[in-house]
């Protein structure tokens, strides 16, 4: 026998459990399929759960409309359901006359993404604010923040439930298959597979997302993008932080530094570094500590031998390649690939967790569009 739905959504990470309480909430039939034994156990978890302001990304790019979008969002979000969240600011950095140039370009990119509340300050001005601090100028972004990021998906998860929506943990989609009555999907849980049928399907598994739509045959492979991982270590500072806000280098190509940024307790971590791999891994190298020291001590100088601790990694899940232009994020819907029903979430890495609610939005937004 094939069950039956109106929505399915394929990954219970951060983004996809923000489009099935959407869904949810627009009065669809909701199950939420996810692979391991509980939600949010890749992505986004392994972040560092920044709220991003929307500084650095392309103006009228969907990652700076959506990130922008999307902190209004999950600061009221954070609000009406009590998802603890600490609005800290944040510095950005220029460590070099050679940096201030790029400091400007970053202030003018970010006013043109309508964000508008980026304060210049000299570096004695920064160093009053953050005395342990070396700069020759910063920015500083009031509306950066950081969250439970783990709390914001229990709440996300709560509310879907309280609209409908079912969560079913080790439910790992193996194929989808475009029918004349919908998409047919074949789930593997508890050793057997199941096919269950569904109307619409939100492919929102991260890492495996192009790896999933590739099971449907109905897509031409050229309408795939490459998939590439980029790993990303922390390390975790031993003894208290002597810095109030995150503070933010410059960014590199791939990311945005080796930043410091604070968990709720005020504990200092640092991170990520951009390391390409060809499979996923998840181990932190102690030896990838020394690098960490020459990037921090460019902004903190008093940064101390042996005070840093391999925390964790996550993987950025990348379109783009080490050397090539950095990818927008990638909605694709059937106007793309010519499936019905079907959207694929492709290369959501940063701002992502910022940007979720907006992203359930156009995503419901889009699938309603083509009903």
């Amino acid at each position: 026998m094939t069950h039956q739905v109106q929505v399915v959504v394929i990954g219970a990470g951060v983004v996809g459990l923000a489009c099935a309480r959407a869904f949810a909430r627009a009065g669809h039939e909701v199950i939420i399929l996810e692979k391991n034994n509980g939600f949010g156990q890749e992505t986004s978890s392994r972040n560092s759960e920044v709220i991003h302001a929307g500084i650095y990304y392309p103006a009228g790019s969907r990652k700076a409309q959506l990130c922008v979008q999307g902190r209004h969002q999950l600061y009221g979000f954070c609000q009406e359901f009590g998802v603890e969240f600490n609005r800290c600011g944040k510095l950005i950095v220029a460590t070099t006359d050679d940096q201030i140039l790029d400091l400007k370009k970053i202030q003018a990119r970010a006013l043109a993404n309508g964000v508008d509340d980026l304060v210049w300050l000299s570096a004695s001005q920064a160093q009053a604010m953050e005395p342990q601090l070396q700069c020759v100028a910063a920015l500083l972004s009031p509306s950066t923040g950081i969250i439970d990021s783990h709390g914001l998906m229990l709440a996300l998860l709560g509310d879907a439930e309280r609209h409908g929506a079912h969560l079913a943990l080790n439910s790992a989609v193996r194929t989808v298959q475009f029918t004349p009555k919908g998409l047919l999907l074949t789930v593997a849980s508890g050793g057997q597979e199941e096919p269950l049928l569904a109307q619409t399907v939100v492919n929102a598994a991260g890492h495996q997302a192009i790896a999933l739509a590739g099971t449907c045959l109905s897509i031409p492979r050229n309408k795939l993008p490459a998939a590439y991982l980029a790993k990303g270590n922390y390390f975790s500072l031993a003894g208290r932080s002597p810095f109030s806000r995150l503070i933010y280098p410059v960014p590199e190509p791939g990311g945005l530094g080796v930043h410091l940024t604070l968990d709720l307790g005020m504990q200092a971590r640092f991170g990520p570094d951009v390391e390409w791999i060809d499979k996923e891994d998840y181990v932190v190298e102690p030896q990838r500590a020394e690098v960490f020291y020459g990037a921090i001590r460019r902004y903190w100088p008093g940064l101390q031998d042996h005070s840093l601790m391999p925390a964790y990694a996550g993987i950025r899940p990348k379109i783009s390649p080490a050397h090539g232009p950095e990818a927008d994020f990638f909605i694709q819907t059937s106007q793309q690939h010519g499936v019905a029903g079907l959207v694929n979430l492709f290369g959501i890495e940063s701002p992502g967790l910022t940007a979720s609610l907006a992203i359930a939005d156009a995503v419901v937004q889009g699938v309603a569009q083509h009903e």
